[in-house]
């Protein structure tokens, strides 16, 4: 078992059931899925490029990508149906308790002029999205032989819709929110 998740069952579930009022632990939050989106751009038409950042974005997630493709033409942005525009990586279970920890601890400090996750980035539904504008910041990938530096959005979902509550999970997991927004 990961040591986030561990450390979430053991400790920070019974510590936010508590602090959060909440009658059953079964009511505090948890995480249901983390998905990583990123669009190709520019990269689709070079098969070379594409397919280096598919083994990369593989390597940094431990799974396979899934390839997204148009599903209309869109003359504006030169795509024809049925062209590649994106790849997107679901993770659950270890998988996703180990990406969460690596993100938190390693991804996110090696950020260049990092001042701390935006507390507004919470949708209707309570999840988290932030974007990640250089992906060789991961340690698996080697910025030296990186043909292209493309960029990611993270979406952490959880299983509850109230954002506070969602708020006091990802601050009890160690996620470090900037302390000059406003809640």
């Amino acid at each position: 078992m990961e040591r986030l998740h561990e450390k979430y069952l053991k400790e920070l579930a019974p510590k936010l059931k508590s602090d959060l009022g909440l009658k059953n632990v079964m009511q505090v939050p948890r995480l249901k899925k983390i998905s990583i989106n990123t669009g190709i751009g520019a990269i689709k038409d070079n098969k070379d490029l594409l397919e280096s950042f598919t083994d990369e974005l593989t390597e940094l997630t431990g799974q396979k990508p899934y390839i997204r493709k148009a599903r209309v033409s869109e003359a504006g942005f030169k795509i024809k149906k049925g062209d590649i525009v994106g790849l997107t990586v679901t993770l659950r279970s270890e998988r996703m308790w180990a990406f969460l920890d690596k993100f938190i601890n390693i991804v996110l400090p090696r950020v260049r002029d990092f001042r701390g996750l935006s507390t507004t980035s919470f949708d209707n539904s309570g999840n988290y999205s932030t974007g990640i504008r250089e992906h060789v910041i991961f340690p698996e990938i080697n910025p030296n032989v990186v043909k292209s530096i493309r960029s990611l959005q993270v979406t952490i979902v959880t299983s509850s819709n109230d954002v506070d509550r969602n708020r006091a999970l990802f601050a009890a997991l160690g996620m470090p929110f900037s302390k000059g927004e406003g809640k």
